[in-house]
């Protein structure tokens, strides 16, 4: 008797893990942006429970016999419910997967991906960042999502390492364009340009409808050269790291503008010796004050631009 109870609690125990395994998942929806090209638009608030960690888009490119995918990610989880979301639209395999930058979401689900076989692909400036703050990344998904929703979590580190500024690829007949001007959000930021399609996937390049983030691993300086050459290339779609897929007037309009502002205040509070403080509160923040976390992100935005610009 003592035996089938504990069979049958066992059952019962697995058929319950299972189901909150699903109830966990994140709800990923992938909606085309052009011919093959599909992008899921994350939540805009902080990282949580619910979402698995995944504020922020991601995507993938349907090529002729595989799938790119652009970001797998935070966590082993949500890596696993962005496959399912891509294998509802096409059953090609994930064949390679790029990763935009150094943040948590752009490169933590890696190790999923890596186990399917993918090749993943990141620029080389990434990967200092990435060993250096790989094991916060971790601590602070941690301490949000709880254990269950960490398994099988790890740092896994591209296994292709990229260098230059622009950088041709094609993988199985889909061009891609890599761009890198030094970084932005991260020092490994750069942008996935699709010319056949028109589309750039930015990464944290670009946030829209929230305020971006300067963050000490940020350079404001090498950002403005990232976003001018976005512009440059004159896309149809951008995809941004945050917010609502955009064109290039509003890359200009809700991050270039800010960063433009930003440091013009500061290199004029540098030059006449201001006070960091006083500075940071002289900032004319209004014009973007209806970005969420504004008011929580600008202080520290203009302290470290200012600390930027004082080395430059």
């Amino acid at each position: 008797m003592l035996n089938r109870r504990l069979v049958a609690a066992t059952f019962l125990g697995l058929a319950l893990q299972g189901f909150a395994s699903q109830a966990l998942a994140v709800d990923v929806q992938f909606k085309p942006v052009a011919e093959g090209v599909y992008v899921h638009v994350g939540d805009l608030g902080p990282r949580t429970a619910a979402n698995e960690g995944l504020n922020a888009n991601v995507g993938f490119v349907e090529t002729d016999t595989g799938v790119i995918v652009i970001d797998p990610g935070a966590t082993h989880q949500s890596a696993r419910d962005i496959h399912r979301a891509i294998q509802a639209i096409t059953k090609k395999p994930v064949r390679w997967v790029i990763n935009t930058g150094g943040q948590d979401h752009r490169w933590l689900g890696n190790g999923y991906f890596q186990a399917l076989g993918a090749e993943v692909l990141a620029h080389d400036a990434a990967r200092a960042d990435m060993q250096q703050r790989g094991g916060d990344h971790l601590a602070a998904l941690a301490a949000v999502l709880g254990p269950a929703r960490m398994q099988g979590t790890t740092p896994s580190l591209p296994t292709r390492w990229v260098q230059g500024s622009d950088v041709a690829l094609t993988l199985d007949g889909t061009r891609l364009e890599l761009m890198h001007r030094g970084g932005a959000h991260t020092p490994g930021d750069w942008m996935v340009w699709l010319p056949q399609k028109q589309v750039m996937f930015a990464g944290d390049v670009v946030y829209m409808d929230r305020l971006l983030s300067v963050i000490p691993a940020s350079n404001t300086q090498r950002w403005v050269a990232s976003l001018q050459a976005l512009a440059q290339r004159q896309p149809r779609t951008v995809v941004p790291g945050h917010g609502r897929v955009t064109d290039v007037a509003g890359t200009q309009r809700e991050s270039l503008a800010y960063l433009l502002a930003l440091r013009a205040h500061m290199k004029k509070a540098v030059d006449a010796g201001d006070d960091v403080s006083a500075a940071a509160r002289a900032f004319d923040g209004r014009p973007f004050a209806h970005l969420l976390n504004a008011s929580d992100l600008m202080p520290g935005n203009a302290s470290r631009t200012y600390l930027e610009i004082e080395r430059e």
